[in-house]
């Protein structure tokens, strides 16, 4: 079911599109500065697939046809991991990095999930803090060999 709000629309992903996420994933990450090597050395590890549309977990953002975010999370007994979240360069600032965590935030509680981890870009570990997350050390990079990234924990409260 989605959720709308202001002209927003949240729904799940569609298979259609995930090449199109994917690329917004990309776009997304390069606001940190990362050259073109860097960006194609993640490029995997920020693509969608047919399998990660299972389980309901990948959500969008839609304001007005065109796709301005994207979240997913997985989870795991009760720990949830937040796999990705990231905003168009052009809709970032607005709010939407908010929305969708705390749909993370809900949708991962009302799978049983009491935490939630994050292993977070260097750029937006702070945005993390500000949703309330705290440092819980260091995580390795699954596509720059020997690259550290900040891992966060939420702890989900009961609704």
């Amino acid at each position: 079911m989605a959720v709308e709000s202001n002209k927003l629309r949240l729904r799940p992903a569609h298979a259609e599109e995930l090449d199109e996420l994917s690329g917004l994933c990309l776009r997304s990450k390069s606001v940190w500065g990362y050259d073109a090597v860097s960006l194609e050395a993640c490029r995997a590890e920020l693509s969608l697939h047919p399998d990660d549309l299972a389980g309901d977990n990948v959500w969008v953002a839609d304001r007005g046809g065109a796709i301005v975010g994207i979240v997913q999370i997985s989870t795991s007994g009760t720990v949830a991991s937040l796999e990705k979240l990231f905003i168009e360069p052009s809709a970032m600032r607005c709010g939407l990095g908010r929305r969708l965590f705390e749909w993370a935030a809900r949708k991962a509680r009302a799978l049983g999930a009491r935490e939630m981890v994050i292993e977070s870009d260097p750029g937006a570990a702070d945005f993390y803090r500000r949703m309330g997350a705290r440092d819980e050390g260091f995580a390795m990079s699954g596509s720059i060999p020997g690259r550290r990234l900040p891992r966060l924990k939420l702890e989900l409260e009961e609704d």
